[in-house]
């Protein structure tokens, strides 16, 4: 508990001990009014200045101005029977009073729990950063180190800045980021975003960016707004909340005024004014609309928290209320269902083209692909590299020259090979021939003789299969994969991952028309279209979808800054994750509008009725409101 929620509970505990004391004690008149008004006053004085305020500001219609007209128009009966010469009843005021406050006091911790989870889970936000100035660590803040910089982390640490390891290896803690448990390893060369935790070795780092513009300092961003972005929910209770109260108000004042009127005129009784204020006041007590107003945005918050938690960041309730409604995702190729990394898949040699004794024809063609592509930096030079690695061989590798559009040609141990694409073979006078097998085929001609070629392939991503599947099972009725690479390899990717639907030769601008055309085709049925992209080319189809969903590990700036929903790992299982999420977050909020409107509508109209009496009032009110709020925690655990 906070100082507040602490001064709060005192109060409660002080007016509640008084009230029993008060009870026993054998006092009348106008004493006995006067220290009922002590607990009274004890337990409800900030209601009364709140309700002040909002009269004075012309906003008297919310909980604390109903509040405060009921029990002080309850203190007002007690205070007539006690001038008739009977014992007025003051502690049904205070026990409103009383039990609203600690319906207040349960929904502060509630709340104020589902904000330490979420800051618990972001406690991300770096300190200090060592920073490496002529040749001694300076402990700085991360703010004013510079894009360049070198800083060092040390085990147990917050990397505090996206950075690449130039120095050193190590296993980092990624679960505040990405909710995975398991530590990666890190070694030279790899990338590592802040907010990871350094576990066993120093680290020597290169930052790539600022602090603010780095992944920590994002995510929190995102966090920290996403409160501002409303649901349809939340802006239909915000309205209903509007409407209802002054509604309810005028229905209470109508129902102490007309029946004592017209029950003379019309039926021959008397007023009995007394009876119909005392249920004018427990219909104000009844009406109350505090469950909903607090635990619809609370619903909301605590599913924004769940999701984060497994390593899915929503910008705003919005997004997460019209995510729970999405039929059809739509998936880039490259970086989203596969890893963007590209491997030899295949090699098809003509012949032997070194014919040294004992050496595979297949070994020897992605000898000489890889020592002529050994200084290029294209991501397939790369796939060549890594499928033959041994540089270190003897070969002679000179006059390399790299023709843009069409491959690169060297002379390795002075004979001119060849690597690239049919045009490239072409131009060399190579009788190529095309291959059946889908992927980048890259030809190589040795001295203006086809030699053969080498099949290239994006690699799946481990999980892409099981998150179609997933997003299947979770009811999403179309899965479509969008892709700018060729007919053959989008159609081979999209048989493996399961994928009925896919399109292919696709430039940005025509990924959006296609988006646009699954959008008319989903109006009609009323669901959302999402699309899940990483790169800079996918951000006018993020922007463009109902939902757009970006990887945010991998994932360019544009992408993310596009998207409505970051996934943190770049994991595609944690689409159909996310989806189960806000569907679940969507259910209970209808739960609590359901449960809580109706209860109040049955209990106000036997309020009016004078079956009702304050102490149902207060179950309607506050009892209502903490079984709503219960409700609303258990958006805050994920499934």
């Amino acid at each position: 508990m906070n100082k507040k929620q602490r001064r709060m509970l005192v109060r409660i505990v002080l007016a509640a001990s008084l009230l029993v004391l008060l009870f026993f004690l054998p006092v009348t008149g106008p004493l006995r009014f006067a220290l009922y008004l002590v607990p009274y006053l004890t337990v409800g004085y900030d209601i009364l200045i709140r309700a002040a305020k909002g009269i004075r500001n012309r906003q008297m219609f919310d909980e604390n101005f109903l509040m405060a007209v009921a029990t002080l128009g309850a203190l007002a009966l007690a205070v007539c029977d006690e001038l008739t010469g009977r014992e007025g009843d003051y502690l049904e005021a205070i026990a409103v009073m009383l039990f609203y406050q600690v319906g207040e006091l349960f929904q502060s911790c509630a709340v104020g729990r589902s904000r330490r989870n979420i800051s618990a889970l972001m406690d991300i936000r770096p300190d200090t950063a060592n920073l490496e100035q002529d040749g001694n660590l300076v402990s700085v803040d991360p703010a004013g180190v510079p894009a360049g910089s070198i800083i060092v982390v040390r085990p147990g640490e917050k990397i505090p800045i996206d950075s690449v390891i130039i120095e050193g290896s190590s296993s980092l803690d990624t679960s505040a980021l990405t909710g995975e448990s398991a530590p990666r390893g890190a070694g030279v060369g790899d990338e590592a975003v802040s907010g990871c935790v350094n576990l066993t070795h120093v680290l020597r780092m290169r930052t790539i960016r600022e602090f603010g513009e780095s992944t920590v300092s994002k995510i929190l961003d995102l966090v920290e707004n996403a409160s501002s972005q409303k649901s349809r929910s939340e802006n239909f209770i915000s309205r209903f909340a509007r409407v209802y109260t002054p509604v309810v108000c005028c229905s209470a004042l109508a129902l102490a005024i007309l029946p004592p009127l017209i029950r003379p005129l019309f039926m021959g009784l008397s007023p009995n004014w007394g009876d119909w204020l005392y249920r004018a006041l427990t219909f104000l007590v009844i009406s109350c609309p505090c469950a909903l107003v607090i635990s619809i945005p609370l619903t909301f918050f605590a599913g924004i928290g769940g999701a984060s938690r497994e390593g899915v960041l929503v910008k705003g309730s919005n997004f997460l209320e019209m995510l729970s409604e999405a039929d059809c995702v739509a998936f880039d190729k490259t970086g989203t269902l596969t890893q963007g990394v590209f491997e030899v898949v295949a090699v098809h040699p003509e012949k032997n083209p070194l014919r040294g004794p004992g050496v595979p024809d297949e070994t020897a063609l992605l000898h000489l692909a890889a020592h002529v592509e050994r200084y290029s930096t294209h991501p397939i030079a790369n796939s060549l590299r890594k499928a033959y690695p041994n540089e270190a061989d003897g070969c002679i590798v000179e006059d390399v020259e790299e023709l843009a559009g069409l491959g690169v040609r060297a002379r390795v141990n002075g004979r001119l090979i060849c690597v690239g694409n049919s045009a490239f073979m072409d131009s060399a006078g190579a009788a190529w021939h095309p291959c059946t097998r889908a992927g980048t085929i890259i030809h190589i001609a040795i001295d203006g003789e086809y030699a053969g070629h080498i099949v290239i392939s994006d690699v799946m991503k481990p999980h892409a299969k099981e998150a179609i599947a997933a997003l299947k099972k979770a009811g999403v009725k179309r899965a479509v994969m969008l892709t700018g690479d060729s007919a053959a390899a989008a159609a081979q990717a999209a048989e493996e991952l399961g994928l009925e639907e896919f399109c292919a030769e696709l430039l940005p601008a025509d990924k959006v028309a296609k988006v646009e055309e699954l959008l008319k085709e989903n109006a009609g049925r009323g669901g959302r279209v999402a699309f899940v992209g990483d790169g800079i080319n996918d951000a006018p189809v993020l922007s463009r979808a109902d939902v757009g969903i970006a990887m945010g590990a991998m994932g360019s700036d544009a992408a993310v800054e596009a998207a409505d929903v970051v996934l943190m790992d770049d994991d595609p299982l944690k689409i159909a994750k996310a989806i189960r999420i806000s569907r679940r977050c969507l259910g209970i909020v209808r739960q609590n509008i359901i449960f809580s409107i109706g209860v109040k509508l049955a209990c106000l109209a036997l309020g009016a009725l004078g079956i009702a009496n304050m102490w149902l009032a207060v179950f309607a009110d506050v009892g209502v409101m903490i079984l709503a709020v219960l409700n609303a925690v258990r958006a805050l655990f994920t499934i």
